[in-house]
């Protein structure tokens, strides 16, 4: 696992090409506050993301086979990940702003099912806990008991995490859950 950064940044841009820009030229946007949409053009997504991470307002733990990335999980704080699936529901609730969220990953299509996502929310975790800790909330999708398709599963699932510790808080969705860890700080 290596964090995301400028030094990074080819590896993370080989990954989602290799994937046509990932659903659809996103370039892992949608809960940054840009976001997007069908009128911004994949490239715009990418100029978007490159600049955020050069900057450093994203990010990432990424996950490797050798010199490859792999996969991803994104985190961050909530101001630069303000936007979720499901937000209404989870705002009728809301009693305080975690601070970080869990809101995306990707896993090559060739290593699916290897544990490439358990690895990357390790990082993730790893990665917060070395930038201070605190309260981490994530959005994922309950597939236990039903067939759900990995490469829909952008926010994980609900058994990922609770492996690593986390509790469900509340559902927000049919099928995703509010769920929370508090990381401390390394």
């Amino acid at each position: 696992m290596r964090p995301l950064d400028a030094s990074t940044w080819p590896d993370f841009a080989s990954l989602v090409e290799r994937h046509n820009g990932v659903w659809g030229g996103c370039w892992c946007m949608s809960f940054h506050s840009e976001g997007v949409s069908g009128k911004k053009p994949p490239e715009r997504s990418r100029a978007e993301k490159e600049l955020r991470v050069r900057e450093g307002r994203a990010h990432a733990a990424l996950v490797y086979d050798g010199p490859v990335c792999v996969g991803w999980c994104q985190f961050g704080p909530t101001d630069e990940l303000p936007r979720i699936k499901h937000r209404r529901v989870y705002l009728q609730e809301l009693r305080a702003l975690p601070d970080w969220r869990i809101t995306c990953f990707f896993v090559d299509r060739a290593h699916r099912r290897r544990g490439v996502a358990a690895a990357a929310l390790d990082g993730a975790l790893r990665e917060i806990a070395r930038l201070g800790g605190g309260a981490v909330e994530s959005y994922p999708e309950d597939a236990e008991g039903r067939s759900a398709s990995s490469s829909f599963l952008h926010n994980g699932t609900v058994a990922l995490f609770e492996k690593h510790g986390f509790s469900r808080t509340r559902q927000i969705g049919k099928h995703h859950w509010v769920v929370t860890k508090v990381v401390a700080g390394a």
